[in-house]
């Protein structure tokens, strides 16, 4: 009978990794694999050595490329913050019929491609666009170039990436007790020093799951950054693509990417172990 419920039990434990037995097969051809093929063109190609990653390393190039993509990214995630909180806090202190029509607006951006969202600022920032006419409408002689500059990349990934922050610090808000609030409260803190002390704390885990997460996406973009960045400030996806596809430089194409891996990984282990990779999603 002790033998009968062991067995059992050793089959019942069986059952998740049989489940996830597909899931990582996909892994390891769709992904895995590629990595492996990336990571030996970055030290086989064009011949056997390491070359590529001392370019990379060393280069003032590829350096002040990396250096303009963490800028960028900074400078996107602190936006994205500027825009999220706010709009966390109205959705998580408004009546459940607001919140929700205020949550299916942010979605909706979920809903349409990356591709579709920058070829829509394309046509808003160009010169023959609307924000061009207002400005020419309000007297403007000479009009700014708002297209193929580094603002209006960083405005579109803003726009692109400000739901994954939103999503986040809304759902650490929503899990706050009231009954936190009203305490403090009648402990004496009130206004900004309520908001200071109590509130922001507690809303902090969002704070930093939406700005990882934001940040590690903007470190790889790449369609936004190409179709309306300037050339001349170019991020490191978009160097990848034209070094593969201008020069047919897989080696060095492929150090940079290893490279730019290896750096997220390394921002993710700060982030696991300081909150754990499970928090990341709220």
């Amino acid at each position: 009978m002790g033998i009968g419920i062991a067995k059992l039990s050793q089959r019942t434990n069986l059952w998740p990794w049989l489940l996830l037995t597909p899931l990582a097969l996909y892994m390891a051809v769709f992904f895995l694999v590629p990595l492996i093929d990336v990571a030996i063109m970055s030290v086989t190609e064009p011949r056997p050595t390491l070359a590529n990653y001392q370019r990379v390393l060393t280069g003032s190039l590829y350096l002040r490329v990396f250096l303009n993509t963490f800028i960028t990214a900074a400078v996107v995630t602190f936006a994205c913050l500027l825009v999220g909180y706010p709009l966390a806090y109205l959705m998580a202190s408004s009546k459940p019929r607001t919140a929700t029509l205020i949550l299916l607006l942010v979605t909706m951006s979920f809903w349409t491609s990356f591709l579709v969202r920058t070829y829509a600022w394309m046509v808003l920032l160009g010169n023959n666009g609307p924000i061009i006419w207002f400005l020419q409408a309000l007297g403007m002689q000479q009009s700014p170039q708002l297209l193929f500059t580094r603002f209006s990349s960083t405005l579109a990934m803003v726009h692109i990436l400000a739901p994954y922050m939103v999503m986040n610090i809304y759902s650490v808000m929503r899990k706050i007790d009231p009954v936190l609030i009203r305490s403090a409260e009648s402990l004496g803190a009130k206004g900004l020093a309520l908001f200071r002390h109590v509130y922001l704390p507690l809303t902090a885990p969002g704070i930093a799951n939406g700005s990882v997460l934001v940040f590690v996406i903007c470190l790889g973009f790449y369609v936004t950054p190409v179709l309306l960045g300037s050339p001349r400030e170019q991020m490191v996806a978009g160097l990848i693509g034209n070094q593969i596809d201008e020069f047919l430089a897989f080696g060095m194409g492929s150090a940079m990417a290893m490279v730019l891996l290896v750096v997220t990984l390394a921002i993710l282990t700060v982030y696991h172990r300081r909150f754990g990779l499970d928090k990341l999603w709220g």
